[in-house]
């Protein structure tokens, strides 16, 4: 089977060369190209509703993922980088092609063997699931479903014979929980005929064409067996397409035989995928619509911090910058976009706090104090804990504290949650001079040295009375667009040279320098000096504070830079800046089956082998004006650097294979070139990587239900040491469970085991866990982990929608003056089953709501739109408390004074009629 290259540029995390839904030729229909440009196509129709509601121009310059950020976020200062909304699309993907993985057996997951039934009930769990997770913020693990939903409906139309029926549109019954999947063939109905080539254009039965049956193709990977009758998948993987019936009706492909079809399964995939995620949009709305698809200023503050008795004046100063950064960038590019706080002292930890509104920050924040306990141990990990589950990937975290960790068991967790998130952490250390000298000796105290650099953060040793001078790393880093151009470390210290590249897209370009008595040189290209002495010289102002030493560099030169470091003390260095220019990343590996492909490692990848990467490139033009040029891997404790082999993929992406990997931790390495301005650049990794001879596999399809016990079995592999390996799994939410402690493995074999979850009977539905699985080798000398997300959710039975009515529509529109002219539209609104309406939003317009809820025998809102003729169409959106969603849309006509209504509710209510409430808005 011929091997094919996906063309679209957000495919860094998945990218199947061969993959279900594809076809021969230049224009490959994957399902990541089809969620792609369904994805693409409605974050655009929504970014453009939110800027008519804001009173602005929506003007995306191109169809860059770029442009389309900069132009949705309608913000003129601060650096934009397209990072962060790439990574949160591409966690859509990256689900989307585990599907193909991880359950390329499963029938409903592909809507194969007939499981009609059971793939709609997948679908519609999905997205109960998504809504339930958007609504407790739980954005990542809505894409990761949402990911794997869009597969499993995309599956319907190729794997399926609703094309063949001669159906034009998508089958609104797979997203519609109130309607039943109709006219499915029994197990016994004969549905194919016998194709010998393999290449029949329609095998189908008339019976099955006539009766408008639905059917599909079995898949045998393992055995040839198929009921009698019944048509295969089809396909070199399948075994049953060699039994009569021969042949199969899989639509993945486009051959000539079946070209029409191929193309016509793809459209009413891509138009079912857009009315999914139009039914998403409607239950969450516009905002919370765009925070799903990653479209948000990139920084994120978040602190954790010791409440203990001793650190009252850490937590003064942990106030007063957390409000320094809010009202110096409220309104700005370098707003937060989100606040995260985790309070612990002894033994209590948290609550989180995760908040999009400053002032509910700044409420929070100051209600903490320090009381109770001192500078002993705290349960600081376990704060720690919740913050990198709860805080969005590539975070900047940061820890207060003045004591070491008493929960010293979750060191590896923090470890693996650190490199699962590629999050920084960062601590603020402020012992007294007598506890620091003890601590220093300490190795739980180390513990907090080797999770920041782990992760690429710092650990700053201050006295309490200077904490004011460290926190300037926190301003440095609540900053959006932050770029890593160099990190390393070295213990014991050693001098050597540490060259870094310096371009032109940089800007705010600040080097950190930790250890103590320490002694070094920094040269520009133009061979300026300045020694860490000087504390203002020519090339920047250095400032010591404890450990650390912050270089602001006054201006940023571009060319080759170096630090000569003259000291054998340990130390770190990292140089950091404000860049568009950025990559982001993923190991992955290549996997085998029907639909073959690659997809991204949860853990470290394996020992003894190549390591392969996919990443993409983005730039404030886009990936096209950006050239790769080098990636490698680094050590970062060491001088090893092993160059990778690229294979240019298609806008931006690119597979790198790396044959000689660094046997400690390393970071990754990219050299390449500004193609706008001839600029060379240099960009970094912090988070520290290392192979293992450990694997272990866990997925998890399924959510968890309050009160009830959750399953999920996993396999650890090993070509390491034979023995006891010790096993540990942990939950961020103290969640009830049992699993094996250790299992026996043999060089070479697997083990299997399960871990049971009982979460509590009052768990909040929509609840998201995240459960971290360790499996480390006798003797402590290698470890792996895996990294899942799941959630509970409560059952849900209300599946009827709002019902909207449109009561009456005022106003005449003069088309020529929009400006001097209204128009105003009365709805009532109720819930037909009971639950509750939750919100009312408009989904398109930029007028005004008001609403009032009376008692006519049900609850009745009763609403008013007021608009300019300006914006002249709207769309309300009814939601009720598990995420139903019915809409009213009226479009005003100009110079006259009728009106062109249309009341819209989702796909699965259409049937339903709306009733006329005689209780309207007097008008």
């Amino acid at each position: 089977m011929k091997l094919l290259v996906p063309i679209v540029a957000l495919i860094a995390l998945v990218v199947s060369r061969v993959q279900a839904f594809y076809s021969v030729g230049e224009n490959e229909n994957t399902h990541v190209t089809i969620t792609h440009n369904a994805v693409m196509a409605k974050i655009r129709e929504v970014c453009e509703a939110v800027a008519e509601s804001e009173g602005r121009d929506f003007k995306p310059m191109n169809s860059s993922a770029e442009e389309l950020l900069h132009a949705c976020l309608g913000r003129a200062t601060g650096e934009v980088s397209g990072a962060k909304f790439r990574t949160a699309l591409n966690q859509i993907y990256k689900q989307n092609g585990f599907v193909d993985q991880d359950f390329m057996s499963s029938a409903p997951h592909h809507f194969n063997n007939e499981a009609f039934k059971e793939g709609r009930n997948l679908i519609i769990q999905g997205i109960v699931a998504i809504k339930a997770n958007v609504r407790t913020d739980n954005f990542q693990s809505a894409r990761e479903t949402l990911g794997r939903v869009c597969h499993t409906l995309q599956d319907f139309y190729s794997h399926s014979n609703w094309v063949e029926l001669g159906n034009q549109s998508p089958y609104a019954n797979l997203i519609s929980p109130g309607l039943n999947i109709e006219s499915i063939t029994d197990i016994e109905m004969p549905t194919c005929s016998d194709c010998a080539s393999g290449t029949c254009p329609n095998q189908l039965l008339p019976a099955i064409l006539n009766g408008k049956y639905l059917t599909s193709g079995y898949t045998g990977l393992f055995s040839s067996v198929k009921p009698e009758g019944k048509c295969s998948h089809g396909g070199e993987t399948d075994l049953s397409s060699s039994q009569n019936p021969r042949g199969g009706i899989s639509k993945d492909e486009s051959h000539p035989y079946n070209a029409n079809l191929h193309r016509d399964a793809v459209n009413l995939a891509a138009e079912a995928t857009m009315e999914l995620l139009e039914d998403i949009r409607g239950a969450i709305g516009n905002q919370n619509y765009l925070r799903l698809m990653g479209i948000a200023r990139s920084a994120v503050l978040a602190f954790v911090i010791d409440t203990t008795g001793s650190m009252g004046d850490d937590i003064a100063e942990a106030k007063r910058i957390a409000f320094s950064i809010i009202d110096k960038k409220k309104g700005t590019q370098d707003e937060p976009s989100e606040y995260i706080l985790v309070p612990f002292n002894d033994p209590d930890f948290g609550p989180l706090l995760r908040t999009t509104d400053p002032a509910v920050m700044k409420s929070e924040i100051s209600k903490i104090s320090a009381n109770g306990g001192g500078d002993t141990p705290e349960m600081c990990l376990s704060a720690l804990q919740l913050a990198l589950t709860g805080a969005p990937s590539s975070s900047y975290i940061y820890v207060f504290t003045d004591a070491p960790p008493k929960d010293t068991h979750l060191e590896n967790t923090i470890k693996a949650l650190e490199s699962s998130t590629k999050s920084t952490v960062s601590f603020m250390l402020t012992a007294s001079s007598r506890r620091r000298r003890a601590l220093s000796a300490s190795s739980q105290f180390q513990m907090y040295y080797d999770m920041a650099l782990a992760s690429g953060g710092q650990a700053i040793e201050v006295s309490k009375s200077s904490i004011s001078q460290a926190t300037a790393i926190i301003v440095d880093t609540s900053s959006s667009a932050l770029v890593t151009i160099l990190q390393c470390s070295r213990d014991p210290g050693r001098e050597e040279n540490f060259p870094f590249l310096l371009d032109r897209s940089l800007s705010n370009t600040i080097i950190y320098i930790t250890g103590t008595s320490l002694t070094f040189n920094l040269r520009s290209p133009t061979r300026v000096t300045q020694s860490n002495t000087v504390v203002n010289g020519p090339l920047g102002t250095i400032q010591t504070v404890g450990n650390l030493q912050r270089i602001q560099l006054t201006g940023t030169e571009m060319g080759l830079w170096h630090i000569d470091m003259t000291t054998t003390r340990p130390y770190t260095i990292k140089v950091m800046g404000q860049s568009a220019i950025t990559f982001i990343y993923d190991f992955v590996e290549e996997f085998k089956g029907p639909h073959p492909g690659f997809a991204a490692i949860d853990g470290r990848p394996k020992s003894g082998s190549p390591v392969k990467l996919l990443l993409t490139l983005t730039g404030e033009k886009g990936p096209e004006a950006l050239e790769l040029q080098e990636v490698a891997l680094m050590e970062v404790s060491g001088v090893k650097v092993s160059k990778g082999t690229t294979e240019k993929m298609a806008n931006g992406d690119y597979l790198v294979t790396v044959n000689e990997v660094p046997e400690g931790e390393f970071v990754i390495r990219l050299k390449g070139k500004d193609k706008t301005f001839t600029s060379l650049f240099q960009r970094q990794t912090t988070t520290l990587m290392s192979q293992s001879k450990v694997t272990i596999k866990a997925r998890a399809d399924s959510s968890m239900l309050p009160g009830q016990v959750f399953k999920l079995n996993f396999t650890v592999t090993t070509k390491g040491t034979s023995g006891t390996y010790t096993i540990r799994a942990r939950n961020d939410k103290n969640i009830p469970m049992n699993h094996p402690s250790t299992l026996n493995l043999v060089s070479g074999g697997s083990a299997q085991g399960t871990v049971s979850l009982t979460p509590p009977g009052d768990t909040v539905s929509g609840t998201d866990v995240t459960l971290t699985i360790q499996a480390e080798s006798p003797g402590r000398s290698d470890s792996n982990y895996a990294v899942l997300r799941l959630s509970v959710l409560s059952k849900v039975t209300d599946f009827t929608p709002p019902k909207c009515e449109i009561v009456n529509v005022k106003g005449i529109c003069d088309s020529s003056s929009c400006n001097s002219s209204n128009w105003e539209l009365s709805v009532n609104i109720t819930d037909g089953y009971g639950t509750g309406i939750e919100s009312i939003s408009i989904q398109q317009g930029s007028g005004n709501f008001t609403q009032r809820e009376v008692l006519d025998g049900v609850i009745v809102v009763m609403g008013l739109y007021e608009a300019s003729c300006c914006s002249p169409s709207v769309t309300l959106s009814a939601v009720d408390k598990v995420g139903n969603v019915g809409r009213c849309s009226n479009t005003m006509k100009s110079n006259t004074g009728s009106r062109l209504v249309s009341m819209s509710l989702p796909l699965w209510a259409s049937l339903l009629l709306y009733t006329f409430l005689p209780d309207a808005f007097p008008m």
